[in-house]
């Protein structure tokens, strides 16, 4: 990997002025504004991302996307010698598999099982529920239209989901009781049938 030059500190970041940046190596920066934050990389260090980590823009969110910049540099992160690197890739490596699944089977060329990536299981369960009531919100029974042993529930027809895991609805919105026990006891995603829900008028 070529040598890579310091860069100039971030004046200005799509989260606002950065309050603090660091720069981790020369050409990465890791800011943080009031709103958010995340690594800021020079304009070489973002044209010698693998193409599987690239991003449009050179700036990773603190959230997920930082990882794809661990993941890319290593090498570079290893060999400055900090003691806690080699867990802050770990927790990279799981962050891609398990939110960017896709860029994690083209940058490793490993195949990712359902089970190994939250993004890629809650689509499935997603896809599996085209067309159906799907539960979006719930009302425990202190809310006062909902009985005593129930759950009250909002949905909307599930349309589509897209790569990471976030659903289309359709209205109209939805409105029905459902059995609390049988409620506690679903998956982060349930269709209305599922749950033999008594819809409401």
């Amino acid at each position: 990997m070529p040598a890579f030059a310091s860069s100039p500190a971030p004046e200005m970041t799509r989260w606002g002025k950065p309050a603090t940046a660091t720069q981790r190596l020369p050409g990465i920066w890791r800011v943080v504004t009031p709103s958010h934050g995340g690594f800021v990389i020079s304009e070489a260090r973002q044209a010698a991302m693998p193409a599987a980590l690239r991003l449009d823009e050179p700036e990773y969110e603190h959230d997920v996307d930082w990882s794809l910049v661990i993941l890319a540099f290593q090498t570079d992160f290893a060999a400055a010698g900090d003691p806690l690197f080699d867990i802050e890739l770990s927790l990279a490596t799981s962050t891609v598999k398990s939110w960017r699944p896709e860029r994690w089977e083209a940058y490793a060329s490993e195949a990712l099982e359902p089970r190994q990536s939250h993004v890629r299981r809650e689509r499935e369960a997603f896809e599996a529920r085209i067309g159906k009531l799907v539960v979006t919100t719930a009302y425990g029974d202190w809310a006062d239209w909902v009985p005593e042993g129930k759950v009250g529930i909002l949905g909307y027809t599930l349309v589509s989901v897209d790569h990471l895991a976030r659903p289309t609805y359709a209205d109209p919105m939805v409105k029905a009781l459902v059995d609390a026990a049988r409620y506690e006891a679903r998956g982060s995603v349930i269709s209305f049938d599922e749950l033999d829900a008594e819809i409401l008028p």
